[in-house]
């Protein structure tokens, strides 16, 4: 795990994000028509972003690759969904927090069983959990089956009668997504460069090392794993507001498989890595699902190449540039004259050249 980047990582995410920003005004212009739904787009790719760095704390942090990870993003949305009054909209000042507390209550449990397994048997346990409460809810009558369940209002943030930001605005809450998404990251960037992130990455390294050194490393997963899955559950709920729906699919392993692979492409461990996997996730989907019925396998053998060519993921291309094999010629060495040869040696006349080894 990386504790400090090299200044180009900061200026290459400040200009992304600043980009982002200032969408309203190039996005009409480069796109048309298509950039009210193009703006659907970049906020989903947000919301994916959040969701991947939730799991890079577990999987490039401590090392826990977890296949059960969507659990507490559609727990999420169901959460949202089954305490949403029907005719009108809930307040975010408690929705948030109830989210928050259900996603920490499940992750809690969850955490305090399968962290007691390692290995194979750490990544089966997950997957069972995830899929023991997928099946719950797709057969429960008070879920809506397979069919799931609608949010007819997506919920307000106001102080008293004034409106703070309205979220039923999609432009809004794109910049409501984005800030969400970015105090996610600064919160896990502090984290990791912490005396707990330093404790995790110790885990990471070596568990057995750091339980001789006094460290009881249980508890410090199970912490980790709570708030991984808090903000799983926060991402969850932004995507439930999004799409106005709750349904089983948000539950199941593909969902877990995916942001696992974002993790991977966008290069674990690095944060950043993750949120841009997420983008360039979506953007290949966007593409190749136009591009053909047969997606899955254009997105198949594109992962599988850039994880041949870029071990560390998009975040090893500016972490470490790749470097052309070209010689490193200074300035002065591309206008030094060659020294003038003595007229002896011109003539031929100068005395055999004494030549040196190596």
């Amino acid at each position: 795990m990386l504790h400090s980047y090299p200044k180009r990582v900061p200026i290459i995410m400040l200009a992304l994000t600043v980009l982002l920003v200032f969408y309203p005004l190039w996005g009409p212009i480069l796109i048309g028509d298509g950039s009210d739904f193009f703006l659907e787009k970049l906020t989903l790719m947000l919301i994916l972003g959040l969701f991947a760095m939730s799991l890079d704390l577990l999987v490039g942090v401590i090392g826990l690759v977890s296949l059960g990870h969507a659990l507490f993003f559609g727990l999420a949305g169901y959460t949202l969904a089954l305490a949403s009054p029907s005719y009108n909209a809930a307040s975010l000042w408690w929705m948030l927090p109830l989210v928050m507390l259900v996603s920490a209550v499940s992750a809690l449990v969850i955490g305090a069983l399968v962290l007691r397994t390692r290995g194979i048997f750490f990544i089966m346990t997950t997957l069972a959990f995830g899929q023991m409460l997928y099946y719950l809810v797709s057969d429960a009558s008070f879920t809506g089956g397979s069919d799931g369940l609608f949010i007819m209002f997506k919920p307000t943030l106001t102080v008293g009668d004034q409106t703070l930001i309205d979220l039923e605005n999609p432009l809004q809450f794109f910049y409501f997504v984005m800030g969400m998404t970015l105090l996610t990251y600064l919160f896990l960037h502090w984290l990791i460069r912490s005396y707990f992130g330093q404790v995790l990455d110790g885990i990471h390294d070596n568990e057995h090392r750091m339980q001789a050194l006094g460290y009881a490393t249980y508890g410090y997963k199970l912490a980790a794993f709570v708030i991984s899955g808090v903000l799983a559950g926060v991402a969850g709920m932004l995507a439930a507001m999004q799409y106005g729906f709750a349904n089983p699919a948000q539950l199941g392993w593909h969902l877990s498989g995916e942001v696992l692979m974002m993790v991977i492409l966008g290069g674990m461990g690095t944060l950043f890595g993750p949120l841009l996997g997420a983008f360039a996730y979506e953007l290949l989907h966007y593409a190749f699902e136009h591009l053909t019925v047969y997606w899955q396998l254009l997105m198949g053998l594109t992962i599988i190449l850039i994880v041949l060519v870029l071990p560390k993921g998009l975040a090893g291309l500016i972490l470490d540039p790749p470097r052309l094999g070209l010689p490193r010629i200074g300035v002065g060495g591309l206008f030094r004259t060659r020294p003038a040869a003595s007229n002896k040696t011109r003539l031929g006349l100068a005395g055999p050249q004494k030549h040196e080894e190596g």
